[in-house]
């Protein structure tokens, strides 16, 4: 195995790790609402975008995915796959636009498409597959909570960049791999 493909996985563990830890903080904060999240463990993946390669991206998400849905005892539930779809949406949506609207679109637009394709993609399944048509009446609470956090998320993420030696480092470290 090159050092070069070592150092990549050791950047990618990295962050999966740190997506770990901040679902761990995330669990301390008290929930106003069932299904609300702040989304602090999708800081990693959202700062990634800026140096990650594609499918060291998809390995720092199924990190957290698979990492959360262990630690929390939800691997062989509904709520497993929720995570995974949203996830995985938020992932696309947020790649999709960085690269496309890079210089138009800032962390926080960034952030809050993420967040709203999360919202969308747990929502449908929600009236799809476990809640029925009922679960329509959170539409409106997940929606509009997973645009205040990705907000939150996308500020910080943003406030984040402009001071972090260490993201610059490891930016620079990343991109020479």
């Amino acid at each position: 195995m090159s050092s070069n493909h070592k150092d990549r996985l050791e950047i990618v563990s990295f962050l999966g790790a740190l997506c770990l830890f901040l679902s761990a903080v995330e669990y301390l904060i008290p929930k106003p609402l069932p299904f609300f999240r702040l989304g602090l463990a999708n800081l990693p993946l959202l700062l990634g975008l800026r140096f990650l390669r594609p499918t060291d991206l998809l390995l720092v998400l199924l990190l957290k995915v698979l990492g959360q849905g262990l630690v929390n005892g939800t691997l062989a539930s509904y709520v497993f796959l929720f995570s995974l779809a949203g996830s995985a949406a938020s992932l696309a949506t947020m790649s999709a636009v960085y690269r496309l609207g890079k210089t138009k679109v800032s962390l926080v637009g960034v952030s809050l498409s993420g967040a709203l394709a999360s919202s969308i993609v747990q929502v449908l399944l929600a009236v799809t597959f476990v809640f029925g048509p009922t679960a329509r009446l959170i539409a409106p609470l997940s929606l509009g909570s997973g645009l205040a956090t990705g907000l939150v998320i996308g500020l910080f993420a943003v406030r984040f960049v402009k001071v972090s030696r260490w993201l610059e480092a490891l930016e620079v470290r990343y991109r020479g791999l």
